[in-house]
């Protein structure tokens, strides 16, 4: 059957495309309910009903041009891989500020059997890359001085991940995969709002390139506005070229040095990169990280990705609590996760690296009994007064832990298909349109800024420091649940650095614990303790929880407005259901 979904945005008349931007621009509901369907202004615009398990796969993206693509895959009889990747592909072109080929991500990969595959397909420092990276006259730079430019650019890893999952995964011709994004690439795509307000919020990024500058900026140096019909022939020509040659042409010949003369000779840190940097590129597979909370198999992302670790250490760490009797509206409930997400990202900070340059005690974070111990600092009562790393099996190094930067980028997108396989996959430019440079039409990312920009902290050397060849930790979490019955229950991931962890906790416990339909999780508010400040989302139910909060022991604790965006897509009886984040434009869209 054809379920309803809105037309694409490059095709939509303004008046629909305007009733869109008013949807997309609504505030989160106050109080979702704990039962029943979603509140209407909670639904994401382009959402279906659902597709029956077996029969249809569902797609459950950022944009709902980007979900058609990976939709129109799944109806030519391709795997959650191929449209995956297509779906990848269509948001290099639509959704420039977040993610694309100029950048990295995870896949997870999932069948119906049980078994899951991933992929690491994170960017890696050039090999002249040293510890004193971002150092200029003897400082370490600040992250708003080392963002822009040719310094924070890693090397592009998407195309490398899509060859490597399509090899093993895909189904369909690969040319096919890039039919979409050419498509919106080559006859125009509709500016929405929200990357129109990305591109109003950072015009020194997106604007920083010639290139840029003339694709999204009119004459009068403002953004252009909603509705705006924007063709990228340069991109449409690479896409074209990818579609036909492979992967191998993006990181060899003329592309290779188009990238690699970027970088070197950019008005902003120019710095070395080589043919033989993208050249030497490989995506990795990699093992998953999987574990147990309550009767749920969990599998996620390991290192460099610190996802797996941290949403397994917080759920596990919290499973002597019993949270579905707490409920969503009780101050004791979100207290419970700040302590529990405290400890986890103290690990996180700790010990979470590169695991070919860094050994990674993956299988001391997760252990249940090192969990168990961990839980036991957590009180119901009283929060603690500090936070430190713990020491779980497997450490055999002294490293320093060091802050998370600052990320607005990425995106997330799930698939699953009508063998019941998923695919769940994270991928970034890091923050807003990456490091601002552009070659062949699309942005290249700055990701080595998730390197630890001082390689020292408290006298010692911390694990995330930058190294020639090295891949960034990152905080992205593409996530798949397994019920007590062996089949898939959830797809979930998200976009928001640091607070990606906390965004796939909050909506696993709202799955899982609160049972609370995905959607309604996904609208749930956001609260986020990396440390020993605990962070509350702007406007919405948990700041009159601020005075309990503080009351407990957590005395800095605040509003924050943070960078929430997720997607989801779980499994009701003989459905699948698709969810998006009511903060974003996101859309689920069935074959």
């Amino acid at each position: 059957m054809t379920l309803r979904r809105l037309p694409p945005f490059a095709t939509a008349p303004l008046a629909v495309l305007a009733t869109l931007a008013l949807a997309a621009c609504q505030t989160m509901p106050a109080s979702p309910p704990a039962t029943g369907a979603a509140p209407a202004a909670a639904l994401a615009p382009g959402r279906t009903d659902g597709a029956d398990v077996g029969r249809q796969g569902l797609v459950s993206a950022a944009d709902p041009r980007a979900a058609d693509a990976g939709a129109q895959m799944l109806r030519q009889g391709g795997s959650a891989t191929d449209a995956a990747l297509a779906t990848m592909l269509a948001l290099t072109v639509v959704e420039p500020q977040s993610s694309g080929i100029g950048g990295g991500g995870f896949l997870v990969m999932a069948d119906a059997a049980g078994q899951v595959d991933t992929i690491d397909g994170r960017e890696k420092a050039p090999a002249a890359a040293t510890p004193q990276w971002f150092f200029k006259d003897g400082q370490a730079m600040a992250f708003p001085q080392a963002r822009p430019g040719g310094r924070s650019v890693g090397v592009p890893g998407s195309l490398r991940l899509a060859a490597l999952a399509h090899a093993e995964h895909g189904k369909l011709a690969w040319h096919l995969l890039f039919a979409p994004a050419i498509k919106l690439a080559r006859d125009g795509f509709a500016i929405t709002p929200r990357l129109y307000h990305a591109l109003a919020d950072n015009p020194e990024i997106a604007g920083l390139d010639p290139a840029g500058r003339a694709l999204f900026y009119g004459a009068d140096g403002q953004p252009l506005p909603v509705g705006t019909v924007v063709r990228n022939p340069a991109l449409a020509d690479t896409l074209e070229a990818l579609a036909s040659k492979g992967a191998d042409w993006f990181y060899s010949g003329a592309n290779a040095q188009a990238i690699a003369t970027k970088v070197g000779t950019a008005p902003v840190n120019p710095a070395p990169m080589t043919t033989a940097d993208l050249a030497a590129f490989k995506a990795v597979p990699r093992p998953p990280v999987c574990g147990r909370y309550r009767q749920y198999r969990i599998c996620s992302m390991g290192p460099p990705s610190s996802g797996a670790t941290t949403v397994l250490a917080t759920l596990g760490q919290l499973e002597r609590f019993d949270l579905s009797a707490l409920g969503p509206d009780s101050p004791v409930a979100w207290h419970l996760l700040a302590e529990s997400e405290r400890l986890a990202y103290a690990d996180r900070d700790q010990y979470l690296a590169d695991p070919d340059f860094v050994r990674v005690p993956v299988a001391g974070l997760v252990d249940p009994a090192y969990l168990a111990q961990r839980s036991q600092l957590i009180s119901a009562q009283t929060a603690l007064p500090r936070v430190t790393a713990g020491v779980p099996a497997g450490v055999k190094t002294a490293l320093a832990p060091a802050r998370p930067q600052p990320e607005h980028g990425t995106s997330h997108f799930v698939v699953v298909d009508r063998w019941g396989n998923a695919a769940s996959y994270t991928s970034t430019v890091e923050s807003a349109f990456g490091s601002g440079l552009m070659a062949n039409g699309y942005f290249l990312n700055n990701e080595l800024t998730d390197f630890n920009l001082d390689p020292m902290r408290d006298g010692q050397l911390t694990a995330n420091r930058v190294e020639g060849g090295k891949r960034p930790r990152s905080s992205m979490s593409p996530t798949v649940v397994y019920g007590p019955d062996g089949q898939i229950r959830l797809v979930v991931g998200a976009a928001g650095g640091a607070t990606i962890p906390a965004q796939v906790i909050r909506a696993l416990i709202g799955v899982l614990d609160w049972h609370l339909t995905a959607q309604q999780a996904l609208a749930l508010p956001v609260l986020f303790a990396p440390g020993d400040r605990v962070c509350v989302e702007q406007g919405s139910r948990l700041e009159t929880m601020i005075p309990t909060l503080i009351a407990m022991g957590h005395t800095q604790t605040q509003a924050c407005k943070m960078p929430l965006k997720a997607n989801a897509i779980e499994r009701v009886g003989n459905r699948w259901q698709g969810a998006a984040d009511p903060r974003s434009e996101g859309a689920a869209i069935a074959e």
